[in-house]
């Protein structure tokens, strides 16, 4: 079973984004299950949701407490919560942000990471260039689908057409894709490193 905790704040599309990796997880002949851990449900405030994939039926119900991977949607929140808690030593971790691990001040606990499970990505950039609303979770669904090849980008967009029409799910597509390429580019650069 792959696991995934995703931190963010109210407003980023936290919750959106568990249930539409979900669905690229079930598009891609995985069992899936997404669900949201709410602390006061206003805008801004911290906001944390949950996936799991696997290849069998999931009877898990509990939060999870030692992810795989990591999605900080907002990288604010580095500092402010312990969103690293419980992370397996072999994890990923994915920020939006356009800064590196060491210019986030995340360089020593870091070290001992793979190069290539530790990424960034401008997700609100990509957001605010392709959708025009600064919400970086669907450019991160495109950037967790090029990290560990454990949903497709073909499953992504098709969780976008599930969930939005017109040109909200064909910006969101745009975004996807260039957040795909930027992470296939940075493991490219890790691998040769």
């Amino acid at each position: 079973m792959f696991q995934v905790r995703i931190h963010g704040r109210g407003g980023q599309g936290v919750v959106t984004g568990a249930e539409m990796l979900s669905i690229a997880a079930f598009e891609g002949g995985r069992h899936a299950q997404a669900f949201p851990s709410f602390g006061s449900e206003r805008t801004g405030a911290p906001v944390v949701a949950f996936c799991r994939m696997d290849d069998k039926e999931i009877r898990l119900r509990e939060p999870i407490m030692e992810p795989d991977a990591l999605i900080i949607q907002d990288p604010t929140l580095l500092h402010q919560v312990d969103v690293f808690s419980g992370l397996k030593k072999d994890g990923y971790i994915l920020i939006n942000t356009t800064k590196t691990f060491d210019q986030l001040g995340l360089g020593e606990f870091v070290k001992w990471f793979k190069p290539d499970h530790l990424l960034t990505v401008p997700a609100t950039e990509l957001a605010m260039k392709h959708v025009g609303r600064p919400v970086p979770n669907v450019p991160l669904l495109g950037a967790f689908a090029a990290l560990g090849g454990l949903i497709s980008l073909a499953a992504v967009e098709a969780a976008i057409q599930q969930k939005f029409k017109g040109t909200v799910a064909q910006g969101n597509m745009a975004a996807v894709r260039e957040a795909y390429e930027i992470v296939m580019e940075q493991e490219r650069k890790a691998q040769h490193a």
